[in-house]
């Protein structure tokens, strides 16, 4: 059994629905060391933060190990526009507030840091077969 993964950031995002009319949805996102989490969010009370907004225990997982890259930054009216794109080629767009840290660096961020963990591990693993196979070959040093 794993352990869960770090959060790195915890808050509020819009997504741009699929649909027809492509209406921007609050969502509680979750970013961790493996992906983003998104939450369906129901308002509770007045705030609009990520704390005061209750959210569905059906989370919407955008993994890291699927995810190519975060695209498209445009900055409009104190908003912050982007685009992560998923492996098979589906784009999802996203919204933030243009204030501190944007997501979309967060989230880039997050997940280069994820593929070089990934590149590291394979280089491990390769080193490691590769050695094995050469063991008792009559290759004493």
């Amino acid at each position: 059994m794993s352990l869960p993964a770090k959060v790195i950031r915890d808050g509020l995002l819009e997504k741009r629905s699929s649909g027809l009319l492509q209406l921007w949805k609050k969502k509680r996102c979750v970013l961790t060391e493996d992906g983003l989490r998104l939450h369906k969010c129901r308002s509770a009370g007045s705030g609009s933060d990520a704390q005061t907004a209750a959210f569905g225990s059906k989370a919407k997982e955008l993994r890291f190990e699927r995810m190519a890259t975060v695209d498209c930054v445009e900055y409009k009216r104190g908003l912050v526009y982007f685009t992560v794109v998923m492996a098979p080629g589906k784009e999802i767009d996203f919204r933030c507030p243009q204030e501190g840290t944007s997501w979309n660096a967060e989230i880039a961020l997050a997940l280069v840091r994820y593929k070089n963990l990934q590149a590291v591990q394979t280089g491990k693993n390769r080193h490691l077969s590769s050695s094995s196979s050469h063991i008792g070959d009559g290759d004493e040093l």
